[in-house]
């Protein structure tokens, strides 16, 4: 197909097969984001369109492309063929050579440097990380908790990153054992949500300045703000502060990195939406270095060698599709995975775990940034998953059934090489530290 046939085959695709509702925005310098308000699913939708409906598809290698920003982007991975060439896949597990790096850690650059990228993959943490970064601590270690961070499936077999069960008091508990901060929950499910709008707007009045007001709103109804994911709902927690206008507040939001005044009506609008229900509030000035022994028992809270709760969530979730149970059909698995892309992207957190303990024990870049690249595979790996997911489900061919078990395999063994790797790397920390491997609790289990 030509150029200009793959763009009116989108365009097509968009009005009729998914009922957009930004057409007036559509054209090929559209952006597919920002403009209309396309998300990593709906793109995949496209993508699948395009392949069902109009017989032209993609290598997987295309599938996973981080450079999509307008729609010629998009229909010029159709109208052009992608370049060849065998993208890096992670190999087996190395031994690592923990190589002392003191030149590049003595002039901060690489993982050691302050401009290493920052990861966002989970508000609640990045909330209260921001304030530790504030005080000029290491919040790299916080973040052990998110690569396998709790999410639900429901009695439908449908994955979700939010619900009313799932809790943070994990976070928080390690959180002031850690850093030394309470954070105290100042929203009241057992009453109305006037009554904790009147809360929270009466602690925003009197908070010191070295507090911080933390709000879960529905971030879909602040058109203002990015939407990456563009979920409806979208339950997201950022922090508040007044300015010199009553009509206006600041918004902090550390997860998406953005900051700016915001009128005081739209946000009460996100806050009092009923898909959404949380606050809180700790004290910045509480803060404090963590101990190595709390930091190697709150690596070990979260640590699952031995198991990838995603992954093995997605499994159970692809076979009772197949398989029919609780009346689901597989026309029902595109909908029951959909949350799978917010999800899959708390894996970046593994950096974070990696970048600690590598600037602890001062380790080298160049092995620091393979580990990243297997990091990123695996990642991209769940998006190739992920269409095949789709496609499993709007075809309703259960013969694709056996492709999507074997990516499962494929990102189970990826995960596993990088979990063993850094277990690895955490057993040589805890020696530099003169640590037990575990408490003396569970000494028997100690590799010690």
């Amino acid at each position: 197909m030509t150029h200009g046939e793959i763009l009116r085959a989108i365009e097509t695709i968009l009005r009729d097969r998914l009922n957009h509702a930004h057409m007036d925005a559509f054209a090929p310098t559209a952006r597919l984001n920002e403009d209309l308000y396309l998300d990593s699913v709906l793109i995949l939708e496209i993508m699948l369109a395009l392949e069902l409906d109009h017989g032209v598809a993609l290598p997987e290698e295309a599938i996973s492309r981080q450079d999509l920003e307008t729609v010629n982007d998009l229909v010029n991975l159709f109208a052009e063929p992608p370049a060849t060439g065998d993208r890096p896949m992670p190999g087996p597990a190395h031994d690592l050579t923990f190589a002392r790096a003191e030149q590049e850690a003595a002039e901060r650059v690489g993982v050691h440097g302050e401009d290493y990228v920052d990861i966002k993959v989970h508000c609640f943490v990045s909330n209260v990380c921001h304030a530790v970064k504030q005080k000029q601590l290491d919040h790299r270690p916080f973040f052990f908790g998110v690569w396998d961070a709790g999410f639900s499936v429901d009695e439908r077999w449908r994955l979700a990153y939010h619900t009313p069960e799932i809790s943070h008091d994990f976070f928080r508990g390690w959180f002031e054992r850690l850093y030394g901060a309470r954070v105290r929950q100042w929203y009241r499910p057992d009453v109305s949500k006037t009554e904790n709008l009147a809360t929270m707007l009466e602690l925003l009045e009197h908070k010191k300045p070295s507090e911080f007001l933390m709000v879960m709103l529905d971030l879909f109804h602040l058109p203002e703000r990015e939407n990456k994911f563009n979920q409806n709902p979208f339950p997201h927690y950022l922090m508040l502060e007044k300015t010199d206008d009553p009509d206006v507040l600041m918004v902090l939001d550390p997860d998406f990195r953005w900051e700016g005044r915001i009128e005081k009506a739209k946000i009460v609008n996100a806050i009092m939406q009923p898909t959404v229900g949380g606050g809180f509030i700790f004290d910045a000035a509480e803060i404090r270095a963590p101990s190595a022994g709390d930091l190697r028992d709150y690596f070990l809270a979260c640590f699952h060698q031995d198991e990838n709760l995603l992954t093995s969530a997605a499994r159970d979730i692809v076979r009772a599709h197949v398989e029919g149970r609780n009346g689901v059909a597989l026309a029902d698995l595109p909908a029951a995975l959909r949350e799978l892309p917010v999800i899959s992207i708390r894996k970046y957190a593994l950096e974070h775990g990696f970048a600690f303990f590598w600037r602890s024990l001062r380790l080298s870049n160049a092995e620091f940034d393979v580990i990243c690249d297997h990091i990123e595979t695996l990642i991209q790996e769940f998006k190739a998953l992920h269409y095949a997911v789709m496609k499993l489900g709007q075809t309703e061919d259960e013969a694709l059934a056996e492709s999507v078990f074997e990516k499962l395999d494929a990102l189970d063994a990826m995960e596993r090489v990088l979990k063993r790797q850094l277990a690895e790397t955490y057993r040589v920390w805890c020696d530099s530290h003169g640590l037990l491997h575990a408490p003396r609790h569970d000494v028997e289990e100690a590799v010690a």
